[in-house]
This record gives C-alpha cells, sequence and structure tokens, in this order.
C-alpha cells in the first residue's frame, strides 16, 4: 500500500469514527486531511471506496493487536479479560451513529465487517475456550461451536448503540460485565476462584 494512502485511510478512519459516516462528506475528509480532492480520488473512487478501506484496515489492525495478546502466554481467563479489555477501548472510540450509518450506506463494508469480525471472534473465542479447559480454568463438557456462536450474538448486542447507548453506558463496564457473564458461564471451579481473585483485583478500576 502506498504511503500518501495509509495515511489517508488512517487520518480519515480517525474522523469517521469520531463524528460518525454520514456527516462526513470526501470535502470535509479533503479538508481534514489538507490534501486536494483530486489526491483522495487518486487513491478512492468515491466515499464507499475510503469507507470499505477503513474498515477493511480496522479489522486488520484489531486481528493483529489480538493476536498479539493470545501471543503474551497469560492463562485464559486474564488472555479473555485483555481481548474484553481492549474490544471495550476501541468500542469507546467509536461514535453512536457509525454502526448505522454502515448498515444503511455502506452495505459492502458493512457486510466486510460483520464477516471479517464475526470470524476473527469465533477463532478467538473457540481457541481460547479450548485453551481454558486444557488449563481447568473451564468445564470440560463445553459445547464450543454453540458457545462461541452465543458470543458472536451477545458481542452484536454489545457494539448496539440504541441497546447500549453511550452517554447511558460506559462501553468499559459493559464490555467488564459481559466478560464476567461469559466466563462464569464456562468456568470450573478452578476457573470460578481465579475469576473471584481478578474480580477483586480488576472491578475498582471498571467503575
Amino acid at each position: 500500500m502506498d504511503v500518501k494512502e495509509k495515511q489517508i485511510i488512517e487520518q480519515a478512519g480517525k474522523l469517521f469514527m469520531r463524528l460518525g459516516i454520514r456527516s462526513v462528506n470526501m470535502d470535509d475528509v479533503a479538508q481534514h486531511l489538507r490534501v486536494s480532492k483530486k489526491t483522495l480520488y487518486q487513491f478512492f473512487k468515491d466515499k464507499n471506496d475510503l469507507v470499505e478501506s477503513i474498515v477493511k484496515s480496522i479489522c486488520d489492525d484489531n486481528r493483529t493487536n489480538i493476536t498479539a495478546i493470545c501471543g503474551k502466554g497469560l492463562n485464559a481467563i486474564d488472555e479473555n479479560f485483555e481481548i474484553a479489555h481492549f474490544i471495550a477501548l476501541q468500542l469507546g472510540q467509536i461514535h453512536p451513529s457509525v454502526h448505522f450509518d454502515l448498515q444503511k450506506y455502506h452495505a459492502a463494508a458493512w457486510d466486510l465487517l460483520e464477516r471479517t469480525e464475526r470470524a476473527n471472534i469465533h477463532s478467538c473465542v473457540t481457541s481460547n475456550m479450548e485453551k481454558g479447559m486444557k488449563e481447568g480454568l473451564y468445564r470440560k463438557d463445553l459445547n464450543i461451536p454453540v458457545i462461541a456462536r452465543i458470543y458472536i450474538a451477545r458481542f452484536d448486542a454489545l457494539c448496539d448503540g440504541e441497546l447500549f447507548p453511550k452517554d447511558e453506558y460506559d462501553p468499559q463496564n459493559v464490555t467488564w460485565e459481559m466478560f464476567r457473564y461469559h466466563i462464569r458461564g464456562i468456568a470450573s471451579d478452578k476457573g470460578m476462584k481465579y475469576l473471584m481473585k481478578k474480580v477483586k483485583k480488576e472491578q475498582p478500576a471498571q467503575r
């Protein structure tokens, strides 16, 4: 990817995430980046093309960061917590209208986001459950394919700006509750004891 193209994707992405997608046009992007519209159109056919490139970049970055967390050698519960914390930070930076704007006005980008993120989450949650079962932190009788799909459904709810409006619910608190809810449902006795210790340690920081 051209360095200039990468810079445009990164800076335009921040602008869209902060202000929403529909409210920002290509003139706004050009003005914000201090480049001409002609420069933008050298790399992107139109706004749809730019939005799709931004979504792809975000999905790639998320996968890279989550892979790095999984490479830390943490136990399954700590790994799950770190990933949940990372997701909460990302959601906290997204304008409430972004998901709605994608669904309604940028179908290709929304489809890419759903397919990619769901595949990434499914792979991550599946690997985490397999790891936790080996460590004895999760129950041995988990139906991994079913639980992975339930987790994805709950994650979709987490991203729903109408269900959890940001002016009423802190994304970090919602993610923390989702983390505890998930672990309580799959933990062994050993895992529950570890979770209780972690709750005492981490919860004050979530308030």
